[in-house]
């Protein structure tokens, strides 16, 4: 993955567990501003067209999958977070794919928090505003969302770098 020059962060993909936790919130979080699809542009991924052959990240984030399902998980430092759903091609799928979708943040000092996520207003990902995660506390992101019907969950650990 590459990082960007606006944040550094270091991504790592983390086992699955069962415990689902959720919240409201009173306001919607402002977007994470929207970056241009990054396809890939090397001979390894040019011209693709068989399932699961891409698994670049397109806004930035960490691409997982669930089933034929991939899924982009976007953490910022400061505290923002953006859930994306793309097809087995990695073509766009809207957000209301998922339902139940929730984040909960939990940090090695001080209690979890729970990030409510709510579609943008375009309906293309999920959106949320939490506390910034700052370069000497290092914390762990749950994402857990249901797919037709069938509940995932996802923990991934999450080292903010500095600026």
């Amino acid at each position: 993955m590459r990082a960007s020059r606006s944040r550094v962060v270091t991504l790592l993909a983390g086992p699955l567990l069962a415990t689902m936790i959720g919240c409201g919130q009173s306001a919607p979080p402002a977007p994470i501003a929207a970056k241009a699809p990054e396809r890939p542009n090397d001979p390894q991924h040019a011209g693709i067209t068989e399932p699961h052959g891409d698994h670049s990240p397109h806004h930035g984030g960490l691409v997982l999958m669930n089933g034929d399902v991939h899924y982009e998980v976007v953490m910022d430092p400061s505290g923002k977070y953006a859930l994306w759903f793309s097809d087995e091609l990695r073509e766009d799928l809207p957000a209301t794919i998922a339902t139940n979708v929730r984040l909960v943040v939990t940090r090695a000092k001080g209690p979890e928090e729970s990030v409510a996520l709510t579609l943008d207003d375009a309906g293309e990902s999920w959106i949320g505003q939490g506390r910034p995660i700052t370069a000497e506390e290092n914390a762990i992101v749950k994402v857990s969302y249901d797919l037709r019907g069938e509940p995932h969950e996802v923990e991934i650990p999450f080292v903010a770098g500095s600026r």
